[in-house]
């Protein structure tokens, strides 16, 4: 895997604040690629679908970034490097984008990449359906096509972040020729994609494994070196300890295992763990609050949970430190953006949160109970159930019952973001590599529509928050829209529809026989066309 000096290397030992120089890492000096073979990987929850253009879900993007390439990758500074797109300029008036794509790629089923993919992906899904991309392309008003390897991308406004926001994960062209005239959300090759990547789809067996094979006519020639990627999907985190430990899988997040588990793991003679805050999808964990609910529209019910919950505790006794206690919508790895000046800060305080319930209105009852909420945690691994358990216990103590609620992936989806049934949620958002990509969609109240999922949930309808954060979108002087992030942030946490809990790390194990499986700035997302495994 590649490093960068913002990485953390773990071989069995604590190496927090250690950094290594860009190199790759493959378990023996400089080893040469091995073709053949497959790689097991271990995922947990099953996917919703097998295509990230319509959700920013991350079991979704973990399989489908390596189906479908993007017009740009990045490398460890978030420096746009060229895959689908191998050129691109911009006007001096930041309204004209032009993209030179590659010549010679083809969709799976042998249909030639063409600009009308392009157009069609920006104009169609991600500026209608995505729940990023509805932020991020709004200023998008035109894609000219001159020729089938040309996309010239007109805008209302500057957008300086949009290059940015171009890998595969993040805004996945899809073929034209597959979806236009269709109902995208029921289109069939959302299940068995056709995409332009080093691997494609093969077969899926919902709740057993996702078969993936190497792609014969991959543009990037003798690439990639893998037969076959196999995602296991894993019932729960003890299994995927278990399959790790025995080399059933090669390769795994974190946030499919136990954090209490990492430290043993990590310290088998046969397992790495590579550790980095910061990263292309580097992101919040966040306790957000249905803002339909009448009983809390009361800024200071939010405010009282924001002090009953030790954010401290939480990171040490579930995430077991791996991670940063976040302070608002951007993530501490975003330190362009990141400011804690002025921004409102909710101390762990018991007493001073029941105060604020006083006056709230909420009064405890003879049994000591004060308001009763369900909450609902997104199932995307272990930790955020653990997660639950200590909020629910933080809230108990200040008089508020918390029921937990448990539903698989698809569940959880429909009832917030469809149904909107619910209070209180708790779900990992990736808030980088831009707050116009990652952090605007959560607050942006032009974002609320139901159906999509990880969109503004919470129902925050702010015309300050509004202006600032589209203000900033269309700023091209940095100094300006770091003023304007900064105003967003301390206003965002002063209204407080979401409390943040935690930036996590992010933290992937593998066996020493897996080797180049982290690339470029995606980490566990990228497309593995680098990857290969010892065949001994």
């Amino acid at each position: 895997m590649r490093i960068s000096r913002r990485d953390v290397l773990e071989q069995g030992i604590a190496a927090a604040g250690l950094s290594a120089a860009p190199a790759i890492f493959s378990g023996k000096a400089l080893a040469a690629p091995v073709r053949g073979g497959q790689l097991i990987v271990g995922q947990s929850p099953d996917p919703v679908m097998l295509t990230s253009a319509l959700t920013v879900a991350g079991p979704v993007q973990v399989v489908s970034g390596k189906i479908f390439d993007g017009l740009l990758s990045y490398d460890d500074k978030l420096n746009p490097r060229p895959q689908l797109a191998q050129s691109w300029s911009v006007s001096p008036d930041g309204l004209t984008y032009t993209f030179r794509l590659r010549p010679g790629v083809t969709w799976h089923d042998g249909k030639p990449f063409t600009s009308a993919d392009v157009a069609f992906s920006v104009l169609e899904i991600w500026k209608k359906f995505h729940s990023r991309g509805r932020a991020t392309f709004a200023n998008v008003t035109a894609v000219e096509t001159p020729d089938p390897m040309t996309a010239i991308w007109r805008l209302s406004k500057p957008a300086p972040y949009i290059l940015s926001a171009l890998a595969s994960v993040e805004s996945q062209v899809l073929p034209k020729h597959l979806y236009e005239g269709t109902d995208v959300f029921t289109n069939p090759h959302n299940v068995a994609p056709v995409g332009t990547g080093p691997f494609k789809f093969q077969e899926w067996k919902r709740g057993q494994y996702l078969a993936l094979t190497r792609n014969p006519n991959y543009w990037d020639k003798g690439k990639p070196y893998l037969d076959r990627v196999i995602f296991r999907i894993l019932p729960d985190a003890g299994s995927a300890a278990t399959a790790l430990e025995t080399g059933e899988i090669q390769l795994v997040s974190a946030t499919s295992l136990a954090y209490s588990d990492l430290g043993r793991l990590s310290r088998l003679p046969n397992v790495t763990l590579f550790r980095r805050n910061g990263n292309y999808t580097a992101g919040v964990t966040g306790f957000e609050f249905n803002l339909d609910k009448p009983y809390f529209k009361d800024v200071r019910v939010r405010r009282a949970f924001a002090h009953a919950i030790d954010r401290d505790a939480l990171l040490r006794t579930v995430w077991f430190g791996y991670g940063k206690v976040a302070t608002g919508p951007v993530p501490p790895s975003l330190t362009q953006f990141y400011t804690t000046t002025d921004v409102p800060a909710y101390p762990f305080n018991p007493e001073l949160a029941k105060q604020l319930l006083d006056q709230a209105g909420f009064k405890p009852n003879a049994a000591g109970v004060r308001l009763s909420i369900t909450h609902d945690p997104a199932p995307v691994g272990d930790a955020y159930f653990r997660s639950a358990e200590f909020i629910r216990d933080a809230l108990g103590k200040v008089g508020v019952s918390v029921q937990i609620r448990h539903q698989d992936f698809a569940g959880f989806l429909r009832r917030v973001y469809t149904e909107r049934d619910f209070d209180t949620i708790q779900f990992p958002a990736n808030a980088s590599p831009d707050p116009a990509i990652g952090a605007q969609r959560l607050y942006w109240s032009k974002n609320f529509q139901k159906g999509v999922a990880f969109s503004n949930g919470s129902h925050y309808d702010s015309p300050q928050a509004d202006h600032l954060l589209e203000t900033a979108q269309a700023e091209v002087d940095p100094a300006k829209r770091r003023a304007l992030y900064a105003a967003f942030q301390k206003l965002a946490m002063t209204d407080l529809p979401r409390i943040p809990l935690i930036s996590l790390d992010e933290v992937v194990l593998a066996t020493k026989q897996a080797h180049d499986y982290i690339t470029d700035d995606t980490g566990f997302y990228g497309n593995l066309a680098s990857a290969f495994i010892d065949q001994a």
